[in-house]
């Protein structure tokens, strides 16, 4: 179906959903019913539908019939408020309090802008002599009194994830009225729902420049610049709603987060276990404790963590993916019959499920049992591609950019501009190559600092992008070309200098940001004497680790057989092309070399950075500092042979995947230098 075809339905469905309020709003409810069945079996995906079904129903005094319809919506969508709201109205015909109070502090919990929910709350605590509870509630009413009706009608959307209609009311209100400081802190919001981070940035500092005790647009700002990775600036701002507030759990626990960020892991442990004293039932705090516990090689009392947030919170599947990735840790048969259980109800939300299966695919590869094992994986890649807008045409088409853009005349015309500092060594290549061994590794070295994966690189090209970027037709690359020799040095300054934070005294760091394979133009142009090293596995076996690993964020590429398939080829492409436009710039290490002859490759990497040999490179395993990438635990032990051929076990599943990588089966050895 054509995108012109598709909007014809979808328009016609949202005039069937609005003919419907209005037979609601004039009291023909039985026409209304009869409406709202027919679309729900026309449009099936439309929960509204279903949403007025159960409305009419109850108008139409079939309580039974509306809670029956009200639990099929909950199974699909059970963070939509309204429903809870109409459960609550139906328990109010009921004449049951208790759980109509119930659905009612459900439903504005999740959306705290609905009038209706408050005002009934407050009659219902009135009912029962709870005077404080009605006071709370009345006073939540006169709050949304205060507050523009399209402000209220705009956060109600966003509170429900309808982020489409809540950004045309919001911004078609601002049009209208100018500066509303409830407006723009909502639109903020929703840029950051979206991932816009920089509009939200600009909205919220202008918010807090008028506003600037508005604690609420300062904890909104704080996370706009935490999800920016501006961890310090997070949390500088933190910090001042801890003074106003110091007892506030969003406020510590983004403060937490924030030191993780900074890779202060020991403060962050020491946050997380006193929050964890106020509130012992917060799973997130016990997996964010967990986490901080693993990065520090505390494993024990990493596992301690984790499990006690699947005690919190007995359907986490965070929590049990996060003890499977501990790529030691091994599943009791209890575990993996409640894992599978909670898997298989329909009642677990969509993350939980996908969570759950690549942890019990890991628990059957583990036992052996590479069928089951197999199809909890598969399983696991479907239900989390099916929430992913990944385009590899996306990639394919940066990388025809790049290749157009960056020549080799495009660099000699742009010899020695940047900033000359030899400080960065960049590690790249795919996830699951072998990036985290080189980097503890060239870590173990006495003058070189072992960081992270740096988004410092990434958020530069989305400068560069500019703001809504036509992801078709992107201005980068050739937005390259447009800056002048003085514009690469400052982008240099700005990195080395952004990066700061994350160092300590001696002379040389990684950034291990495997996607940066894509940006070496750009790095070359304003780091040209920084180091690049390309770490590079065998295609079946990169491939297949990466479809049995889930990734926190970002990396969407690994979720299908296809995709990985072509970002793997995309990859050779475009290294292939550096190594022709640069040469000599890129050191490749392919890490079947470096488990065959782990010396020999040591002393090759350290040369090609210029430094000289230390045996504790060698002993890689002992060097005790903070790893966050899923290998953390395998670079605590010494080098292994057992993950090189581990994707034979799966090779009566992986046909598909040999076909799609074609040629790259021998192509990436062929450009070796």
């Amino acid at each position: 179906m054509s995108t012109a075809a598709v909007d014809s339905v979808q328009s016609s469905v949202d005039q069937e959903i609005r003919r419907i309020r209005q037979l609601q709003a004039d009291g023909q409810y039985a026409q209304a019913l009869q409406a709202a069945q027919e679309l729900s079996s026309q449009a099936p995906d439309r929960y509204e539908a279903v949403y007025l079904t159960a409305r009419a129903q109850r108008y139409l005094g079939h309580i039974d019939d509306a809670l029956r319809t009200l639990e099929r919506l909950e199974q699909d969508r059970p963070l939509y408020s309204r429903l809870h709201e109409e459960r609550g109205h139906c328990y109010v015909v009921m004449r049951d309090a208790p759980r109509a109070i119930d659905a009612l502090l459900r439903a504005v919990n999740i959306n705290p802008a609905l009038p209706s929910s408050w005002n009934l709350l407050n009659g219902l605590y009135r009912m029962i002599g709870d005077d404080a509870n009605a006071a709370t509630a009345a006073s939540h009413v006169a709050t949304l009194k205060r507050l523009a009706p399209d402000v209220v009608l705009a956060t109600g959307h966003f509170s429900d994830g309808e982020l489409d209609p809540a950004e045309q009311i919001i911004r078609a209100y601002l049009l209208k009225v100018g500066n509303d400081i409830e407006a723009m802190r909502l639109l903020a919001r929703i840029g950051l729902a979206r991932g816009v981070f920089d509009d939200a940035d600009l909205l919220l500092e202008a918010v807090l420049k008028v506003a600037p005790e508005y604690r609420a647009a300062r904890y909104d700002y704080a996370c706009v610049l935490f999800e920016r990775h501006l961890y310090q600036r997070a949390y500088e701002q933190i910090e001042q709603l801890l003074a106003a507030d110091p007892d506030h759990l969003d406020y510590r626990t983004l403060y937490a987060s924030a030191s993780v960020g900074l890779g202060e892991h020991d403060r962050a442990i020491t946050l997380y276990q006193k929050l964890l004293l106020d509130a012992p039932g917060a799973a997130d705090a016990h997996l964010s404790l967990a986490h901080a516990l693993k990065t520090q090689g505390r494993q024990a009392e990493a596992i301690d963590a984790y499990r006690a947030a699947t005690v919190a919170r007995p359907s986490f599947g965070d929590a049990y993916w996060s003890l499977a990735n501990l790529k030691t840790y091994r599943f009791p048969d209890e575990e993996i019959d409640r894992m599978r259980m909670v898997e298989a109800s329909a009642s677990t939300p969509l993350i939980d499920r996908y969570h759950l299966c690549f942890a019990l695919g890991k628990a059957f590869e583990d036992r052996g049992d590479f069928a089951q094992s197999w199809h909890y994986y598969e399983r696991g890649n479907t239900l989390k591609r099916s929430e992913s807008r990944y385009r590899a045409e996306i990639i394919e088409t940066n990388t025809r950019r790049q290749v157009e853009v960056c020549t080799r005349e495009f660099f000699s015309d742009r010899a020695h501009v940047g900033d000359p500092s030899p400080d960065p060594i960049f590690i790249v290549g795919l996830p699951r190559a072998g990036s985290t061994l080189l980097e503890q590794i060239l870590a173990s070295h006495s003058q070189v600092e072992g960081t992270q994966e740096l988004a410092d690189v990434p958020r530069i090209v989305q400068e560069l992008q500019g703001r809504e970027p036509d992801l078709d037709d992107p201005r980068y690359p050739g937005a390259l070309a447009d800056l002048q020799p003085e514009d690469f040095r400052r982008l240099g300054e700005k990195y080395l200098r952004d990066t700061r934070i994350y160092r300590g005294n001696k002379p040389f760091f990684i950034d291990k940001m495997p996607n940066n394979f894509r940006h070496l133009g750009l790095i070359h142009l304003m780091l040209p004497n920084a180091k690049i090293i390309d770490a590079r596995r065998e295609p079946m076996a990169c491939c297949f680790s990466n479809l049995k690993q889930l990734f926190a964020n970002g990396q969407e590429f690994t979720y299908s057989i296809e995709d990985i398939a072509r970002y793997y080829r995309t990859y050779l492409d475009l290294m292939q092309h550096w190594d022709a436009v640069l040469p000599g710039r890129v050191l490749r290490v392919h890490h079947e070399d470096v488990v065959d002859d782990l010396e020999g490759s040591v002393r090759r990497i350290l040369d090609f950075c210029g430094l000289p040999f230390e045996p504790g490179c060698l002993q890689f395993h002992k060097t005790e500092r903070s790893v966050r990438t899923a290998s953390s635990e395998q670079v605590r032990r010494p080098i292994f042979r057992d993950g090189l051929d581990q994707w034979t076990n799966y090779a009566p599943y992986l046909g598909s995947l040999k076909d799609g990588l074609g040629d790259a089966l021998l192509r990436y050895r062929s450009d070796n230098q």
